[in-house]
């Protein structure tokens, strides 16, 4: 059988897949930290070893992502955009628009009817679209960034930021708690701000149905349910939404 792995090193997490003749045996996904390299090395490993294979059975690999080059054992590197298009097509094949929330990055995704990357349109350096933004509120309101979509949903009075950069809304959040406004209401009113400027780039592009939310932003329930109302359209989610780029990339390797 023909193994192959696929490796997207993001700026916060690392992510592998390892297929064997194209269907889907294991994923892993680790803390990127401040060492791509190791983080590649990491994740690759964990991925192959639940696959309870070895590195010997793997025939190739692709790396992709933030940290790609750093990956010195990769057979060749791939743009994140195109790995993304591959892994998305792969489990949702009606899908034509691809929107990827990731740590660093926020970008929106054109596919043809062959699953190939027709156009795409990306923030600039701003973090207010991406993950990043979630990270920073969350460490202000001393939780954990896995809890913020549910509690999100409680909210009765969502706060309205005046701004949609991540650095201005730090200070805005921290005047909002004391001027009372709840946890719930402060993270709604993120969610609406990262909505509105994530559905911007969507509409640059032309949201074609069907749309599909992934990256780290996806696993948010309170992002995607805000997104949707912003787009007026609906949207999918996979499974897991971290490891789209790392099978699009254990694909193109198969």
């Amino acid at each position: 059988m023909k193994y192959s792995l696929g490796i997207d090193v993001g700026s916060s997490f690392a992510k592998a897949v390892v297929l064997g003749e194209g269907i889907l045996l294991s994923y892993a996904v680790v803390p990127s930290g401040g060492n791509f390299a190791e983080a590649a090395r990491k994740v690759a490993k964990a991925a192959i070893e639940k696959a309870v294979l070895s590195n010997a059975d793997i025939s190739t690999n692709i790396a992709t992502g933030y940290g790609a080059a750093a990956v010195d054992f990769a057979s060749r590197t791939v743009a994140d955009i195109t790995c993304h298009a591959a892994g998305i097509f792969h489990l949702v094949p009606s899908a034509r628009t691809v929107i990827d929330i990731g740590s660093q990055f926020c970008r929106a995704i054109k596919l043809d009817d062959d699953g190939r990357v027709a156009n795409f349109v990306q923030n600039e350096k701003c973090a207010g679209g991406s993950g990043k933004f979630l990270q920073v509120i969350a460490r202000i309101l001393h939780m954990k960034v896995e809890d913020i979509g549910a509690l999100s949903l409680e909210a009765t009075h969502p706060v309205e930021f005046t701004t949609g950069c991540a650095v201005f809304a730090e200070s805005e959040a921290v005047s909002r708690i004391a001027e009372g406004a709840s946890p719930a209401d402060i993270l709604a009113g993120v969610h609406k701000a990262m909505s509105a400027k994530i559905a911007n780039l969507t509409v640059r592009l032309g949201l074609v149905q069907d749309c599909v939310v992934t990256g780290g932003g996806a696993m948010d329930i309170g992002l995607v349910r805000t997104l949707e109302a912003e787009l007026g359209a609906r949207v999918l989610v996979p499974e897991e939404p971290q490891i789209t780029a790392a099978l699009g990339a254990a694909l193109l390797a198969h």
